[in-house]
């Protein structure tokens, strides 16, 4: 018998004004870059999303000083009943949905989603998946639905950046970036 992976949905509102930033982590693997917390402050988020490769639980109090935190189990991480393997969170306005993201730790082969990420995606009728796993910053669309990975803030691995990213929602669209964390400059491949 195959085990169910654990789901929680959340629901966010957006300020007064209709906005809403997350600042987007993953890959900690218990220790986070040195400047992420400078990172962090810069940025304001309302929240932080750590999609997965956590480590120790300690990290996500540290990160919780600086913004409320929604996170997912990666690979690497213990069996909690405190952070769940999948996430839904929905960001409203005044009761209208504004964005529906499904946070996931491993949902891509390459620049594609996983069948099984895109069917459950579809499922919760999210229009952006947000995943870690791969280390690889990476924005782009497919099954046509958004996805974005921050590439990772633990260790440097495979001569990758070390970046996070920001998903930032107003009254029109949502614009997806990645912030190197060493310098806290706009990142581009």
């Amino acid at each position: 018998m195959s085990r169910v992976p654990t789901l929680k949905k959340i629901q966010l509102e957006t300020g007064k004004d209709g906005c809403f930033r997350f600042a987007v982590v993953a890959d900690t693997h218990s220790k986070p870059h040195p400047a992420i917390a400078q990172r962090l402050r810069e940025l304001s988020p309302d929240a932080i999303l750590h999609a997965g490769d956590i480590g120790a639980l300690t990290v996500l109090d540290r990160l919780a000083a600086i913004a409320p935190v929604f996170a997912v189990r990666g690979n690497i991480d213990a069996q909690t009943q405190a952070v769940p393997e999948i996430l839904v969170l929905d960001i409203v306005k005044d009761a209208v949905l504004r964005l529906r993201l499904l946070l996931v730790h491993i949902a891509v082969y390459g620049v594609k989603l996983r069948a099984d990420v895109a069917r459950l995606a579809s499922s919760q009728q999210a229009s952006l998946v947000v995943c870690g796993h791969s280390h690889v910053p990476f924005i782009g669309r497919d099954r046509g639905l958004g996805v974005f990975n921050p590439g990772s803030i633990g260790p440097r691995r495979f001569g990758l950046p070390i970046v996070l990213g920001a998903i930032d929602i107003n009254a029109t669209r949502a614009s997806l970036t990645h912030i190197e964390c060493e310098t806290g400059k706009p990142w581009t491949p």
